[in-house]
């Protein structure tokens, strides 16, 4: 087996001697074997000419007055106009009341020379909104309401000024530092100068740029806003950035700044940007979360300053005493390149309320199949049949399970997409009939560029279509990729995407079977000669906005159109599975993403925990990092240490890059290959509270991964974690990310809460930080007292293997000695659990010494043949007499117990243990 394997690195390394050439004859400059990126390649703050002219406007009085006799209230939003004092263009305000504590913001031109773009498609429908009515107006002040709730808007005139309040308290504010700025349409100056004196034409006066034309003829864009976060100085969010967990002050030159871009080894502790962008913000304080969500797509900087303010206190004494205190305030700054202001405002008041009034504008996180959640195997490629046979082989020989192998760029013919290789992969559906015999299945690469070649059928069809972005001159663009030279699909025309969806057909797509699913990648997109290796940003898409507009959504369309592709594949009846790299808001609409090109350095397994957590809260549930790094060779203790903490992660995938060497988990040693096997069988053990995880974050968009303080949001000590995290409710898991620990610090959060170390059962009444001793066999994961955890009791090949394993119900006892959890399951792969309500959904409680289980949702009907074989109850502080067990009938919901015996953990010592009857009715 491993003999394969090496004799395989020979025909990998011929493969890469082509491919090394190919791209030598394209004149990309790129190498394979770089280690990290190049930062000349891209911007920093300072050479972005729109951050640059909004600099110019320094925090102070804003020059925009509201006129507040231009106000109208409407069924559905309040309009009025505010109007800039220096160069007295108007633009029109729009605010609207939105179902669930939200508040929308839109800040147009009253009559623009042309339409400004305005985001399609993000949100999930036209929000429902709520009528706001006029309590007050005078003195410059107008107070907007909501009737039957505490929220209220005040609207000060001059300068135009907005104050969001709750309950009496002021959340939220815009505009305070002044720096609202809009740069309105104007046509071309009659004096046109030559580009060069353009590109360097930046000045600006105290109203309005001097604005330099861009080569197309439209005139710069670019808005920004200020917004002040009152009692707030730990923010997060607006992914991606490899960064910590706490977004951090911003100096000058170094916003968050949100543009796709294909950055290869992307350097760590960096606010550049990388592959996806979700300018979605979120502060916390220990009364309260609220959110930012900017709904822009083009180009963004996030400028941040936390400072403390003196605020006044209400106080008894006599009106002429008063009393002040230092409070936190977090000054938030956004400025994007074009489009309008649109932003939405939430209110929280929970970090649970804050997820879900986010998921109810931009959706919630798609349900993935089952096996998706099960263990990937990839690289930069697998040669041929033979060599995916061998792999596929390996995991059997070698007793560890897994679910999907994948197939990167080197499977196609000449990096045509839709195709296979004729040589090496000869026979695909036979290839994909063994991996469906073993219940596995298949992912192949798809990018969005597509060969300039006139005899392949899909650039054929997609030219005369005229499906291809343009450039500004009409002609296709054309940029370099993989291929070579290679023109890009306009995916933001929906005629576009429909015509792309057909292509996933078994009747397009030759070779290609229903185990196939598929993996968006270079989607920024990635151009190889661009400036910042990406589109040029006058090129042309439909509606015949600039990519500068849009240029943030590209790979979101792509996945949305694959997605659709897959599901129209199955005659809409299974759920698809994609995996992108480039993503935007509303992305977990479609499937999962991972954080792109990262390296084999204990650095990196470090800063893939804040990054994942960050992508998690930002609506993006199903997500991970490539486990080892996919650039360079990981030591072993490096790639065990991955794979331990992988397996506790949404998306758990293996891969590496043409480079490296081979590291299939049986390579490095049997000790190791021993530890590996271990980590990937916990993962397929913890399969049913994955499932019900995402179940949850399907229907109520609560993160599957999350920051301690999302759980423990009063605690203010864990505002900043980043090492560990929870998954889900029940689980605490600290992945050891330091090269020979021995020990790690681990903050057990909650002064009332029990833990118990999931492995050993050991109670934990000290919350804190605890020394806990590790060892390479695992890391620290721990059950929170008060959860019920349902586990597999052994693993199969894959998780179609496991469908009638038994279940084991954790039962972790709080201090109250009660427990509460759920357990969702459904066939794993179809939509049935929507159109016909096929599913089931069950709840466990502990209480009063009664372990009960009942319905969680009537409405569910789903037939199984697996049972609950096992509950061990941990924490119990006295031994049980007695146990008896009975059964409710409960007409029309199925659902097997069958107890073989059932486990009692006295103070993680003491095991008592029942021979139970086995109990089979209908319930």
């Amino acid at each position: 087996m491993n003999n394969m394997l090496i004799q395989r690195s020979d025909q990998q390394q011929k493969s890469r001697k082509c491919l090394e050439n190919r791209l030598l004859k394209h004149s990309v400059l790129f190498s394979v074997q770089d280690e990290a990126v190049d930062k000349s390649n891209f911007k920093n703050c300072n050479h972005i000419a729109f951050y640059r002219r909004q600099k110019l406007l320094h925090p102070g009085k804003s020059l925009y007055q509201a006129l507040l006799d231009s106000v109208t209230l409407c069924n559905d939003s309040v309009k009025l106009q505010i109007i800039n004092e220096e160069n007295k263009v108007p633009l029109l305000v729009e605010i609207y009341a939105i179902e669930g504590n939200i508040f929308r913001l839109k800040i147009n031109e009253v009559a623009p020379l042309k339409s400004r773009y305005e985001v399609p498609d993000v949100l999930i429908k036209e929000p429902t909104t709520q009528r706001l009515f006029m309590a007050q107006k005078e003195a410059g002040i107008l107070v907007l309401t909501c009737v039957g709730e505490d929220r209220k808007l005040h609207i000060t005139a001059n300068p135009f000024q907005i104050e969001l309040e709750s309950k009496g308290e002021t959340i939220l504010s815009v505009n305070t530092s002044g720096l609202l700025y809009f740069e309105h349409l104007q046509p071309p100056p009659q004096n046109s100068k030559t580009t060069a004196q353009k590109k360097e034409d930046t000045s600006i006066d105290s109203s309005q740029v001097t604005q330099a034309w861009f080569d197309s003829g439209i005139s710069p864009s670019s808005i920004g806003l200020d917004f002040s976060l009152h009692g707030c100085e730990h923010v997060y969010g607006i992914p991606e950035h490899a960064e910590t967990l706490l977004l951090k002050n911003t100096s000058d030159d170094d916003a968050y700044r949100l543009f796709n871009l294909d950055v290869y080894g992307h350097k760590i502790y960096d606010k550049m940007g990388i592959y996806g962008s979700v300018p979605f913000l979120l502060a916390h304080k220990p009364d309260r979360t609220s959110g930012i969500f900017w709904l822009n797509s083009s180009e963004t900087l996030v400028e941040i300053n936390t400072k403390a303010v003196m605020e006044h206190v209400p106080s008894r004494s006599p009106p002429d005493i008063t009393k002040q205190r230092v409070v936190p305030q977090t000054d938030v700054h956004w400025m994007s390149e074009s489009g309008i202001i649109d932003v939405f405002l939430l209110m929280g008041p929970t970090p649970f309320d804050i997820f879900k009034q986010y998921a109810q504008l931009t959706g919630t996180q798609a349900l993935p199949p089952l096996f998706s959640l099960g263990y990937h195997q990839c690289r930069w490629n697998y040669e041929d049949e033979q060599d995916v046979k061998a792999v596929d082989a390996g995991f059997d020989e070698h007793d560890i399970p897994y679910d999907v192998i994948w197939l990167d760029i080197e499977h196609t013919e000449s990096k045509r997409y839709f195709t296979w290789d004729k040589k090496k992969f000869q026979h695909p559906e036979r290839m994909q009939e063994l991996l469906k015999r073993k219940k596995r299945k298949l992912v192949v690469i798809i990018d969005p560029h597509i060969k300039v070649d006139p005899m392949y059928t899909l650039y054929s069809e997609a030219k005369k279509k005229g499906y291809f972005v343009k450039d500004r001159k009409g002609q296709d663009f054309e940029g370099i990729c993989w291929p070579g030279s290679s023109s890009y699909l306009d995916f933001t025309n929906p005629e576009v995407r429909e015509w792309y969806a057909d292509q996933f057909s078994f009747k397009s797509y030759k070779g290609s079977t229903d185990i196939l699913f598929v993996w968006n990648d270079m989607n920024e997109p990635s151009v190889f000669k661009g400036a910042e290796l990406t589109m040029q940003r006058d090129a042309v898409h439909h509606g015949n906005w600039e990519h500068r507009e849009v240029h943030n959504l590209y790979g979101f369309y792509q996945q949305m159109a694959t997605a659709e592709g897959l599901i129209k594949r199955s005659g809409g009846q299974n759920r698809p599975f994609v995996l992108t790299r480039s993503f935007f808001a509303g992305s977990q609409k479609y499937g999962a993403v991972w954080t792109g090109d990262n390296i084999a350095e204990w650095s990196y397994l470090k800063i893939s925990i804040p990054m994942l957590l960050t992508i998690s809260i930002a609506g993006i549930s199903f997500c991970g990092a490539d486990v080892g790094g996919f650039i360079g060779d990981p030591e072993p203790e490096l790639l065990v240490r991955w794979y331990q903490a992988g397996a506790y992660q949404p998306f758990f995938r293996g891969h590496a890059n043409i480079e490296s060497k081979r590291r299939e988990p049986w390579l490095f040693g049997d000790e190791n290959t021993r530890i590996i096997r271990e980590a990937i069988r916990e993962r397929y053990t913890l399969l049913p509270y994955l499932y019900s995880l995402f179940y949850r974050a399907h229907t109520t968009a609560e993160p599957v991964m999350r920051p301690l303080w999302v759980e423990f949001p009063k605690e203010q000590e864990t505002f900043g974690v980043e090492d560990e995290y929870m998954l889900g409710n029940a689980l605490l898991v600290h992945p050891v990310i330091e090269q020979e620990a021995t020990t790690v610090n681990v903050l057990l959060p909650g002064s009332d809460e029990v833990w118990y170390d999931l492995r050993r059962f050991r109670r934990l009444d000290y919350p804190g930080t605890l020394k806990i001793p590790v060892t390479l066999e695992s890391i620290p994961v721990f059950q929170r007292g008060g959860s019920v955890v349902p586990l597999k009791t052994t693993v199969g090949r894959s998780t179609e293997w496991m469908t009638d394993i038994s279940y084991e119900l954790r039962v972790a006892l709080d201090s109250k000695d009660f427990a509460v959890g759920e357990l969702y399951l459904d066939d794993g792969h179809s939509f049935q659990y929507l159109h016909k309500k096929q599913f089931l959904h069950r709840k466990f409680i502990f209480h009063k010494n009664v372990f009960s289980s009942s319905c969680a949702d009537e409405i569910g009907q789903y037939h199984t043949k697996c049972v609950v074989e096992r509950v061990l109850i941990l924490g119990v502080q006295k031994q049980p007499t007695s146990v008896t067990a009975s059964l409710q009938s409960k007409r029309g919901k199925y659902f097997i117990l069958h107890f073989n015996f059932l486990k009692c953990y006295c103070n993680g010592s003491t095991n008592y243990r029942w021979q139970m009857t086995t109990l089979k009715r209908q319930l």
